[in-house]
């Protein structure tokens, strides 16, 4: 392949009850995938969910030049043409878009619809125009004094223009998506950290506060000194579009960064870059995530690894032809990652439904003719969206459709043979996490598929299993379970996160970097995951997986979710417990499922002592449980129970989030300290007085 240089234009289940995610969730610490294979469905019924790289009734769907995938013996055979660096690829991401901008200039790149009808105003570039659209948003980028060291930010739902700040964000400095949908101080919380100069956001829009959020984060965050709004009424047609300016919400300002149209001043800008594109490795993107504690962490993404994620897409996945349709967020890097790097690199092409994806009005009830319109042959979701869909009826032809996955935590064995059941399909799992920049494994595509694993490694991607010793880490044999670390082209040792803190004790011999996933290599170095390091339950030094717990309660015909977590004891330190969300219309009751562990959870110390039945349990914006909210929740409970029983007044009133501390419970009430420190005292979790 030519290596452009990239400032020349080209010329050219079980069905859980109907829920949406919950919008305040902070970014998962894993983005994993979960690959599912339309191997026993006819073409037009059932509902169309394929493997990952194209397998079709097990053989490889020959589109373009697609390369075996059956084994690891496949990956090791990449290696051994070429290391890496050698290979010839792009240094860069707008050198990537420039290359696939002059091969296929007239072929559609992206697009986006704001409304979710199958017959709504859509806006599509082709791969010409998106090249020369990221050429002026970079260019007005650094014309607002954004230096390659910079950090453009956006806070964004899913829309062109958000294409557009990441590419153009890439190219002219350093970008960083943030989900739109945290709360102000977790917006201004990341805008601090990544020391942003320019934030693109929404210009105040009807049924949704993204732009009144944002405002009062770059209130917290002096460092931004220009905001760039995008006002989505020109993707409406009247009568609607003539409302908006009548239903607009008022955003009041109390920041002094200037503010503009994003729009507008991108059409002031050169169609081609005004400055080189240096041909060398940098930072080019930094992502949030939430990690197991709910505190935001911000993980630095090299060109290079961005840039392997879009190669393992397109030398296994897509080609040219391929139309895919992603509801999943331009924060999370599944969809800006592993979706969009791979249509850069290969020239398929995307389908953004509606800003907010999966959760937009009506996505679910009009999927199935979206992808009649768009002629998709590939489907993106996550766990809780594809189980939504089950329980619509394909009322369009979705003959083109050849693939569909999920991103999201490994799935339960019990989950895979339900919904295995429920549907006819066969699931097969993959492995990616933020801080590897996403793509680590996969289940071969044309060998053996164990249920339950995550795959064999992607080329260039080494994975050891280690566990701690007298002698310190030390790698662990076949079979045995010790924590995932990881080293790739996505893995930048020693610079993982931005706080140069959070990199201390993160590497296994200086290049591994430890994932805080437990998991083992088989025989035929195959990956399974059994858990999470950090989401163990210690209870009284004996350590405890909430899988025991969780696979069992998936067990139950009326249960739809379960997220088992350890709530503080004062003897024991931990006990298990588990929240559990049932599926629509069951009646299981809190003691029947406490009767039902008894029987099922193989483990006698991981007995949950305490089953909360809720309405739905709170998941991150890509489906997972988010076990932080749990936490909380266990803390008030358990340390409320605890005051009412000494016969105090005192309450937990919240639970923060404390950087240096973690989860501490803040307690209103008119008892001394000294009365409250004698209950609480001997709780793990420490305890202050609320504001």
């Amino acid at each position: 392949m030519r290596v452009w240089r990239g400032y020349n234009s080209p010329t050219e289940l079980r069905q859980p009850k109907r829920h949406q995610l919950d919008p305040k969730m902070s970014l998962p610490w894993a983005c994993s995938l979960v690959i599912v294979s339309q191997t026993q469905l006819p073409p037009l019924g059932g509902h169309s969910f394929s493997m990952l790289f194209g397998i079709e009734a097990g053989c490889i769907i020959n589109r373009g030049k697609k390369m075996p995938f059956a084994s690891v013996a496949d990956s090791i055979a990449f290696e051994k043409e070429m290391p890496w660096a050698d290979r010839d690829v792009p240094k860069s991401l707008f050198s990537l878009l420039t290359q696939t901008a002059v091969k296929f200039p007239r072929h559609n790149a992206v697009s986006f619809q704001l409304l979710s009808g199958a017959q709504d105003k859509a806006e599509t570039f082709t791969w010409s125009q998106l090249q020369q659209k990221t050429a002026q948003a970079a260019n007005l980028f650094r014309s607002l004094g954004v230096g390659p060291q910079d950090v453009v930010a956006y806070v964004l739902p899913n829309c062109n223009e958000t294409v557009l700040a990441l590419l153009g964000g890439a190219t002219a400095g350093v970008v960083s998506p943030v989900n739109p949908l945290l709360d102000p101080a977790q917006i201004a919380a990341v805008l601090r950290e990544t020391n942003a100069k320019v934030v693109v956001t929404l210009k105040a829009f009807p049924k949704t506060d993204v732009a009144q959020n944002t405002a009062q984060a770059v209130a917290e965050a002096p460092n931004v000194h220009t905001v760039l709004e995008i006002d989505l009424n020109r993707y409406l047609t009247p009568p609607k579009k003539w409302l908006v300016p009548l239903l607009r919400p008022k955003n009041p300002i109390s920041h002094q960064a200037k503010v503009l149209d994003f729009n507008q001043e991108l059409e002031k800008q050169n169609t081609s870059l005004d400055f080189e594109d240096i041909q060398e490795d940098r930072v080019a993107a930094l992502f949030h995530t939430g990690g197991t504690t709910g505190m935001p962490k911000v993980a630095q993404h090299l060109s290079s690894g961005i840039i392997y994620n879009g190669w393992v897409g397109a030398t296994l996945l897509f080609t040219e032809e391929d139309n895919v349709i992603c509801p999943l967020p331009l924060f999370h890097v599944l969809a800006s990652h592993v979706i969009l790097m791979a249509a850069l690199s290969s020239g398929a092409h995307v389908i953004f439904p509606t800003p907010a994806g999966y959760r937009g009005d009506g996505v679910f009830d009009n999927f199935w003719k979206l992808v009649e319109r768009w002629k998709v042959t590939f489907i993106v979701g996550v766990p809780t969206a594809i189980s939504a869909l089950m329980q619509r009826p394909v009322d369009a032809d979705i003959s083109s459709v050849k693939t569909s996955f999920s991103g999201s935590a490994p799935l339960p064995v019990e989950l895979f043979r339900r919904f295995e059941e429920a549907t006819g399909v066969t699931i097969v799992e993959g492995y990616g996490l933020t801080e590897a920049t996403c793509l680590v494994s996969g289940n071969p595509l044309d060998g053996e598929k164990k249920i339950g694993s995550i795959g064999v490694r992607f080329p260039y991607t080494d994975i050891k299993i280690v566990k701690s010793t007298d002698k310190g880490l030390v790698e662990c044999a076949t079979d045995e379970i010790g924590e995932i670390c990881i080293s790739s082209p996505g893995v930048w040792a020693g610079n993982t996160y931005t706080d140069g803190d959070k990199n201390q004790n993160l590497y296994f011999q200086d290049t591994h970097l430890r994932t805080g996933d437990l998991g083992r290599i088989d025989g035929d170095e195959y990956l399974w995951i059994t858990g999470r390091a950090k989401d163990l339950i210690i209870r009284g030094g004996h350590n405890i997986d909430p899988a025991l717990i969780e696979e069992a309660l998936l067990g139950n015909s009326d249960v739809a979710f379960a997220g088992a977590i350890g709530q503080p004891d004062a003897h024991a330190g931990e006990l298990p417990c588990v929240y559990v969300e049932l599926i629509e219309g069951a009646s299981a009751t809190k003691a029947e499922l406490l009767e039902y562990c008894l029987q099922n959870v193989p483990e006698r110390a991981a007995q949950p002592k305490h089953v909360e039945i809720m309405p739905e349990l709170p998941k991150t914006a890509v489906g997972k449980v988010f076990k932080p909210d749990l936490r909380k929740k266990a803390i008030t409970r358990v340390y409320d129970a605890a005051l009412d029983e000494a016969g105090l007044s005192a309450r937990v009133q919240t639970v923060v989030d404390d950087k240096k501390r973690g989860l501490v419970a803040q307690v209103s009430s008119d008892n001394s300290d000294d009365e409250i420190s004698a209950v609480l005292g001997g709780f793990s979790r420490p305890w202050e007085r609320g504001v």
